[in-house]
């Protein structure tokens, strides 16, 4: 017993077990922030289809036949699979794709704070602010007032979702646990990569910020002009280096050739894809004719500019600029911003070592901007949603300045709250005004007054809620503004017979007609006419839309309308079951064929 009890005695006691990380803090943290998102986009998350959401596929007649094959035939059929299954599960309720929207907007943020999070560990910069200022940067990304249209404007899905496939694929590569990135490693980021192209085209951009970031990080560089404290070096930093610094770098680039090789053959193909896709475009690509190559770039130095403002002083944000185009580099002051941005350029290459995050972040925002705002036009020359995947970038440059700034733990954290509650509210009263078509563009046309489109769509908003006279109003002031094309004609003529104005509706869409003479604009003549009770003309003009073009619609539901209102109701049923044999979910057709069968047609 006495043996026992002194073997017990002597016994080493083992240390208490430790506990393991407290997760329950950062679930409750991602929920807090997801209700938080969705409070500050509650406006616009029940708001209707605006712009050009009424162009997606899923809004156009004959969708119920649209299918996985299908979407393989599109430009970006990874995006056109997210907006399928959307339609599948709420048919064209815009809820279900506002509510997508927010959800993709805020697992962007979650990767933007484990990418700032890493970066900042790679830069040695102090540990104990390291989780800070990465979930203050996933924050600001979720709640900045600059990504309002991105994540409000359901068109723009083409632009959060495939910066979710961009990010996870770019966490992906910085994550992985050895510098030499592995073969399991380039097949996950090549999949994500190229499911990111497949959803919008200007992700391609990708390898650029690969290969920027393998130059700034892998093996690394000492940054002996820090003026933060450093953590702890680790084995690898403190091994003796006698490679400089850019023969290091590019050393650390070769490492990664698993990565590289199948980049550089999918490079070919990929320029072959983005050339098609702007062959086909009309807004985009070498052949404009009112904007080249080099008036664009110009312009862009400028737009750059605004964007820098934007993401500093979020004020006058507007869905349609009107922004004149430099067509020399000394028009609106092109010079002075090209040159602007080659000085910060020169400063961020030569204070690298001293302000690596801010550095990297700089050419970051650069290279990740070059796909839409360098040389290839794009019709519209400045969009707030462009800044979307290049967010990250500024991000980096603030979080530089935040971490150099002296001050106490406790202000630091009040500061950023500070920061976040007043992004928060503007990006609120920002989603207040895309809340509805005719706040949107009132607010677009009143900061664009010398511009067209805000006043055409301002025009059709008012239509749509069936205040005529103020849509004829806007159309006329539209007209003002630009050379009357086809559309504005032909809605301005809709605008006329909704405020009862039947002989100037016709007038314009004769002019319409003159300019195309489509199967739409004599299916609009043969209503109004059949408005009137003039069959004869009404007939003739629908006739004449048939031959035009036989799969027009609308032209046999409007033909059976005239039938209808001449009580011959056989002939009158006998288009609308016409139609429904093409399209058997069209709403009006059924509905004109249940009324031809009350009254008797077969």
């Amino acid at each position: 017993m006495k043996t026992a009890k002194r073997n017990r005695a002597n016994k080493p006691e083992l240390p208490p077990p430790t506990a393991g990380p407290r997760l329950w803090p950062y679930a409750l943290g991602l929920f807090l922030s997801l209700f938080v998102a969705f409070q500050v986009y509650a406006p616009a998350v029940g708001a209707p289809f605006l712009f050009d959401d009424r162009y997606l596929p899923f809004m156009t007649p004959g969708v119920w036949r649209m299918n996985f094959t299908s979407l393989l035939h599109s430009v970006r059929p990874f995006l056109m699979l997210s907006f399928w299954v959307n339609y599948d599960f709420s048919g064209q309720n815009p809820y279900s794709y506002h509510v997508v929207n927010v959800l993709i907007h805020f697992a962007n943020a979650v990767l933007i704070g484990f990418i700032v999070r890493k970066l900042l560990t790679w830069s040695n910069i102090e540990n104990r602010l390291n989780t800070i200022v990465s979930i203050f940067a996933g924050a600001l990304f979720l709640l900045h007032p600059l990504q309002t249209e991105s994540v409000t404007y359901v068109a723009s899905r083409s632009d959060s979702f495939s910066t979710l496939l961009f990010n996870g694929a770019f966490a992906v590569f910085i994550y992985r646990r050895r510098a030499a990135v592995s073969w399991r490693i380039s097949i996950a980021v090549l999949a994500l990569f190229g499911l990111a192209v497949l959803t919008k085209e200007n992700t391609v951009v990708l390898p650029a910020l690969l290969l920027l970031t393998d130059y700034f990080w892998n093996p690394g560089f000492s940054f002996e002009a820090q003026r933060v404290r450093r953590a702890p070096p680790s084995a690898e930093e403190t091994a003796p280096r006698r490679t400089p610094f850019c023969a290091s770098s590019f050393n650390g680039i070769r490492r990664n050739w698993r990565l590289y090789a199948p980049i550089a053959i999918g490079a070919l193909l990929g320029l072959g894809f983005v050339a098609r896709v702007l062959r086909a475009a009309s807004s985009a690509g070498f052949g404009m004719k009112d904007l080249n190559w080099y008036s664009y770039f110009f312009t862009q130095c400028r737009a750059i500019w605004v964007y820098l403002r934007l993401f500093l002083f979020p004020y006058g944000q507007n869905v349609d600029y009107d922004f004149p185009i430099s067509h020399t580099v000394l028009a609106h002051g092109a010079i002075a911003a090209l040159a602007g941005l080659l000085a910060l350029a020169c400063a961020a290459w030569i204070y690298r070592r001293r302000y690596p995050i801010a550095s990297y972040g700089y050419f970051a925002f650069l290279t990740l901007l070059a796909p839409t705002s360098s040389f290839v036009p794009i019709h519209d020359v400045l969009v707030e949603r462009r800044t979307y995947v290049a967010f990250l970038g500024l991000l980096l440059i603030a979080i530089e300045f935040l971490l150099r700034w002296k001050i106490g733990r406790t202000a630091l954290i009040s500061t950023l709250a500070a920061i976040l509650l007043f992004a928060s509210i503007l990006t609120y009263r920002r989603n207040l005004v895309w809340s509805n078509a005719v706040s949107l563009w009132t607010d677009s046309a009143s900061k664009s007054p010398e511009k067209s489109r805000p006043r055409f769509q301002l025009a059709y908003a008012y239509y749509q809620e069936q205040r005529c006279a103020d849509a004829v109003s806007q159309y006329a002031k539209a007209a003002t503004l630009e050379k009357p094309a086809y559309d504005l004609l032909v809605d301005w003529a809709l605008a006329y017979n909704c405020a009862g104005n039947r002989p100037l509706a016709l007038d314009k869409l004769r002019q319409a007609a003159a300019l195309e003479p489509n199967a739409q604009v004599y299916s609009q003549i043969g209503m109004i006419y059949g408005e009137q009770g003039n069959q004869a003309d009404a007939l003739e003009a629908l006739d004449k839309a048939a031959k035009i073009d036989p799969s027009f619609l609308p032209t046999y539901i409007n033909r059976g309308n005239v039938y209808a209102s001449a009580q011959q109701f056989d002939k009158a049923a006998a288009e609308y079951r016409h139609v429904l044999d093409l399209d058997p979910s069209n709403e009006p057709a059924r509905e004109g064929l249940a009324m031809a069968a009350s009254h008797g047609g077969h």
